[in-house]
C-alpha cells in the first residue's frame, strides 16, 4: 500500500547510512542506494547530501521525512481499520489504544462489565498518537474506533467534537527521569519543584491544568513553566533527555521506561474516562451504561 522506496528512505534516515539501513532491511547496500536514487528521480528532489563523512538530509529530505513518518503510519492504521471493519459485529466494542490512551483500565474492568452485557465483546485497535490522528479519531468516534480512554475536560470535548464518560478523577502527578535527583523521592512537595523546568500543556488545553498553572505562577514563581503542544512519546523523551519535570498521571507509568511518575502534595486532579461519539450506537450505549454501573 505504501511505496517501498519511501520506507527505505525512512530506514536510511533513522539508520544514518546506506550500509546500516541495508543491514536492517536484509538487502545489499547497492540495492538501498538504487531505491533512494529511484525515489529522488521520481520525486525530482535531492533528499541527501552525500559526503565522505556520511549522509546529510537536505531541507527537502527533512520535510519529506517528517511527512513520510505520518503517511506510513496512517497507511498501516488504515489497513488495521479495514481489517477491523471486516470483522465488525453489532456486539463488538472497538477500543482505541496508544501509549497516551492506554486500554488497561478497560481490560481491568471488563470482567465486571460483561456481567451486565455478556453478549458484548471488545477489540483493541492500536493507533499512533499524533496530533493528526488524535483529531481525526476523536472527531469520528463510532466509525472505526468506538471508545478511547484518556484525560479530558469540557473544553477538549467541545474542540474534538466528542463526548466523555468520567470514570475517575486522577491526581495530577509529575514524571521525572530515573536519573533525576527527584527520582529518589516517593512523593514530591511543591518546594521540591523550585528551580525545575515543569512541562505543562499550553494554556486553554484543559481548565484543570490552567488552575494548576495559575496557582504556580501566582504563588510559586520559583518553578519555571515550559509550555508544550501535544502529549506524545516525544514529550516524554524531551522530559527524559532534558532532565525536565513533566505533568503526568499514574496511568501513563508504562509510556517511557526511563521515567518515574511521582505524586505531588497539591490538590489538583483531572477527569479520566471514556471518550465516545456524542451519538453512540445502541451497543456502545449499553457498554457505557455497564461501565457507569461498575465504576459508581
Amino acid at each position: 500500500m505504501v511505496n517501498p522506496q519511501l520506507e527505505t528512505f525512512l530506514c536510511v534516515v533513522e539508520a544514518g547510512s546506506f550500509n546500516k539501513a541495508a543491514e536492517r532491511l536484509y538487502i545489499s547496500p547497492p540495492a538501498v542506494i538504487k531505491q533512494i536514487n529511484l525515489l529522488e528521480k521520481s520525486l525530482d528532489l535531492q533528499l541527501f547530501i552525500r559526503t565522505h563523512r556520511g549522509l546529510q538530509l537536505t531541507k527537502a529530505g527533512q520535510s519529506l521525512y517528517q511527512d513520510a513518518k505520518y503517511i506510513i503510519q496512517y497507511c498501516k492504521d488504515s489497513v488495521t481499520r479495514a481489517r477491523n471493519a471486516m470483522q465488525e459485529s453489532e456486539n463488538v466494542i472497538r477500543i482505541g489504544a496508544s501509549p497516551m490512551t492506554p486500554a488497561q483500565v478497560l481490560v481491568d474492568l471488563w470482567p465486571k462489565v460483561q456481567e451486565h452485557c455478556p453478549n458484548i465483546k471488545f477489540q483493541l485497535v492500536p493507533f499512533d498518537n499524533t496530533p493528526e490522528n488524535a483529531r481525526e479519531i476523536l472527531a469520528n468516534l463510532g466509525q472505526h474506533i468506538d471508545v478511547v480512554a484518556g484525560i479530558f475536560d469540557e473544553t477538549m470535548l467541545r474542540l474534538r467534537q466528542c463526548a466523555g464518560l468520567e470514570i475517575s478523577r486522577e491526581p495530577i502527578c509529575c514524571a521525572v527521569s530515573v536519573h533525576h535527583h527527584l527520582a529518589q523521592k516517593d512523593k514530591l512537595t511543591i518546594q521540591d519543584l523550585y528551580g525545575e523546568n515543569l512541562m505543562l500543556m499550553r494554556r486553554d488545553w484543559s481548565h484543570y491544568v490552567d488552575l494548576l498553572r495559575d496557582d504556580l505562577w501566582k504563588n510559586h514563581p520559583q518553578i519555571h513553566i515550559a509550555d508544550f503542544d501535544f502529549y506524545d512519546v516525544g514529550a516524554f523523551n524531551q522530559c527524559e533527555n532534558n532532565n525536565c519535570v513533566l505533568m503526568a498521571i499514574e496511568n501513563w507509568r508504562y509510556v517511557h521506561p526511563l521515567l518515574k511518575i511521582l505524586p505531588v502534595d497539591w490538590n489538583y486532579s483531572i477527569p479520566f474516562g471514556l471518550l465516545h461519539s456524542p451519538d453512540p450506537s445502541p451497543t456502545v450505549r449499553e457498554f457505557l451504561k455497564a461501565v457507569e454501573l461498575v465504576t459508581a
